[in-house]
C-alpha cells in the first residue's frame, strides 16, 4: 500500500523532474488541529522542498499553482495543508 508521501513524491517527480526533492509528514504537529474535520491522524500536513529547473521564470505564485494543481487528487481526498519551499538550480546556487 502506497502512502500520501509517496504519492507525493511519484506525482511531482514525474511532472516537474527536480534536482532535489523532499517531502516531510508534519500531520503530527497538527493531531488537535480543527482543520482535519474529522480525517483521521496523519498524512494531512505536508512541507515540500524542491529544486526544479522548470520553475525558472515562474512567480511564486504559479510554482505554487502548478504544484497545487498537480497535487488536485490528494487535496480532494484528505490532504489539508501543504507548505511549499519551490526554487531554481541557480536560486540555491
Amino acid at each position: 500500500m502506497t502512502t500520501r508521501r509517496d504519492r507525493i513524491q511519484q506525482t511531482l517527480s514525474e511532472i516537474f523532474r527536480p534536482e532535489s526533492l523532499e517531502i516531510v509528514d508534519e500531520s503530527s504537529k497538527h493531531a488537535n488541529h480543527a482543520g482535519r474535520q474529522g480525517l483521521p491522524a496523519g498524512e494531512t500536513h505536508y512541507h515540500v522542498t524542491m529544486v526544479a529547473g522548470c520553475l525558472a521564470g515562474q512567480s511564486r505564485l504559479a510554482r505554487s499553482r502548478a504544484v497545487h494543481e498537480a497535487l488536485a487528487g490528494e487535496l480532494n481526498s484528505g490532504l489539508h495543508a501543504l507548505s511549499l519551499s519551490l526554487r531554481t538550480p541557480d536560486e540555491v546556487r
